[in-house]
């Protein structure tokens, strides 16, 4: 892998480079990486030849993702979503995943999943999107908010309430929607950074095939709880990758640190390692075929642990490059910086995995 970046670096230079852009620009030129990777093999080793890829083992799939940023590369975000959800596709919908991966890892579509709404973020099982079987299709409606690349995704896993609203997560179920049917309204939300990379979708009586369904009516909450397990995972692990880039480069903006600029950098390389640690032994149990329960909770911690001081240290190391400088590298960092605002909520506030770890994972005695 080392020896084919070397030697493709000059066709390789748009990848390299990062630019303040709006993010539909930023994902064609990831789609043009994707097919670059995919045309050369990388990015399809570690996923069964069955579903587009070339074999050997899973973990071989974070080996690339650590490559590439080591070499200056962002990785393609469509991988994000294809680490997110293949896994359950594959266990749980077999026959999209045969017929849809292949071209994820092209770069030929983007998935994205709509899980969150506005009166259920962290409490996923009060989401209220409805799910009404008629004939051979359901028929839904509602809303998914804060759907990460929801303006260019093509299909999406959508929880939807197919039980009582007492039911709780025994009533919901997962099915996958097409998001250029007729009824469904995609509206961008304009995150802190300027981009548009969520969004709100609205389901007006949007029909589906009865088929679409992943694993089992009213079983989409094991589908969910399996799926989270690959984002703390081998989200944890693609963020530990590209934050040991970004600190390399901080780094490399000073000029002659001094003993508490040096123990400030020092503190975000110990952060993530210890994300790295964490996540790496996430991926090594799920890639051995074991579940991972509460525990997922602490990678979710330790991202925002990493992800938040490295950005916070750019801007107190370089206040004047982080408030005035125009250049496009740092128009970049603060972006970057304005997203990681965001690490301590996404994917599960931190307030609540805390909650899990004390009340699952040390027994603590419940507030008096």
């Amino acid at each position: 892998m080392r020896e084919w970046l070397v030697a493709t670096a000059d066709s390789l230079d748009e990848f390299r480079h990062h630019h303040a852009e709006p993010v539909e620009d930023r994902w064609a030129r990831d789609a043009r990486f994707m097919r670059v990777l995919y045309d050369a093999g990388w990015i399809r080793y570690g996923w069964p030849v069955e579903y587009g890829g070339l074999g050997g083992p899973s973990v071989l799939r974070n080996v690339l993702y650590d490559e590439l940023e080591s070499a200056g590369y962002r990785v393609p975000e469509f991988v994000i979503q294809i680490e997110l959800q293949g896994e359950a596709f594959m266990k749980f919908a077999p026959a999209f995943a045969e017929a849809r991966l292949p071209a994820a890892l092209r770069g030929d579509e983007m998935w994205a999943q709509g899980f969150s709404e506005p009166e259920a973020g962290s409490d996923l099982a009060s989401l209220r999107c409805k799910a009404v079987l008629e004939g051979d299709e359901w028929v839904i409606t509602g809303q998914k908010t804060w759907t990460s690349y929801g303006v260019s995704a093509q299909w999406m896993g959508v929880l939807t309430r197919t039980g009582s609203a007492e039911s709780r997560h025994r009533g919901i179920t997962m099915i996958l929607v097409d998001l250029r049917s007729p009824g469904i309204e995609v509206r961008p939300l304009r995150l802190a950074n300027g981009t548009d990379e969520c969004a709100d979708v609205f389901f007006d009586h949007v029909r589906v095939p009865v088929n679409n369904v992943i694993g089992e009516v009213n079983r989409g909450w094991d589908v969910a709880m399996y799926l989270l397990q690959f984002e703390r995972a081998n989200y944890g692990w693609l963020r530990q990758a590209h934050l040991a880039r970004r600190l390399r480069e901080l780094v490399s903006e000073i000029d002659d640190p001094d003993r508490a600029t040096a123990t400030v950098l020092g503190d975000c390389w110990l952060a993530n390692l210890a994300l790295r640690l964490r996540s790496g032994e996430t991926v090594r149990r799920l890639f051995a075929g074991e579940r991972i329960g509460p525990e997922a909770s602490i990678d979710k911690i330790l991202i925002a642990q990493a992800e938040q001081p490295l950005n916070d240290a750019f801007r107190d190391l370089l206040p004047g490059h982080f408030l005035f400088d125009p250049d496009e590298k740092f128009e970049v960092w603060r972006s970057e910086w304005y997203y990681s605002r965001a690490a301590s909520i996404y994917g599960g506030a931190g307030e609540v995995q805390r909650g899990i770890i004390a009340d699952r994972l040390l027994k603590l005695p419940e507030e008096a």
